[in-house]
């Protein structure tokens, strides 16, 4: 492989990192603007339930995709950006979204399976909707600072580049 295809390369792992990124960044804020918002207008019952189809319906392939193409991608663009000045942009976006992607692992799906086994939906609801609303939040702010970050990057590397 020449430099020129490695570089090309790594342009478009860079730049698919920062198109996931934004689609995860831009769905924990939807959330956190709109969703989550117009979800706690509702009653018990029919708060319980939209996030209950919503936890279930988001476990599709194309989120998924998204959701782990963003750190598997920006982790990739990380390695081949190591040692370049822009590499160090990248980098801080993956350690920003790792941090992120530990908060939904940790916080936000336990979260989503606790509300999914609740019986009481009052007592379901109370358990789930603050500690999910201030994580989602955590997440949204970590994915827009590592959106950011590739951004940055991105820029950087393409002002280096003269392909």
């Amino acid at each position: 492989m020449t430099t020129r295809t490695q570089h090309k390369g790594t342009g478009v792992v860079l730049g698919a990192a920062t198109v996931a990124m934004g689609l995860i960044a831009g769905a924990f804020y939807v959330f956190a603007c709109a969703v989550m918002p117009g979800l706690a207008r509702s009653d018990d019952r029919v708060y319980v339930e939209v996030m209950r189809n919503i936890n279930d319906v988001i476990q599709n392939p194309v989120f998924l995709l998204s959701f782990l193409g963003a750190l598997v991608l920006t982790g990739v663009a990380a390695w081949q950006g190591r040692g370049s000045g822009y590499g160090r942009w990248v980098w801080a976006g993956l350690i920003a979204y790792a941090l992120g992607f530990l908060v939904t692992v940790a916080f936000n799906i336990p979260l989503n399976d606790g509300l999914d086994g609740a019986t009481d939906v009052r007592a379901g609801r109370e358990e789930f909707e603050g500690a999910w609303v201030v994580w989602n939040g955590v997440r949204a702010v970590l994915s827009t600072v590592a959106m950011g970050c590739l951004v940055r990057g991105l820029v950087l590397y393409g002002g280096r580049s003269r392909l």
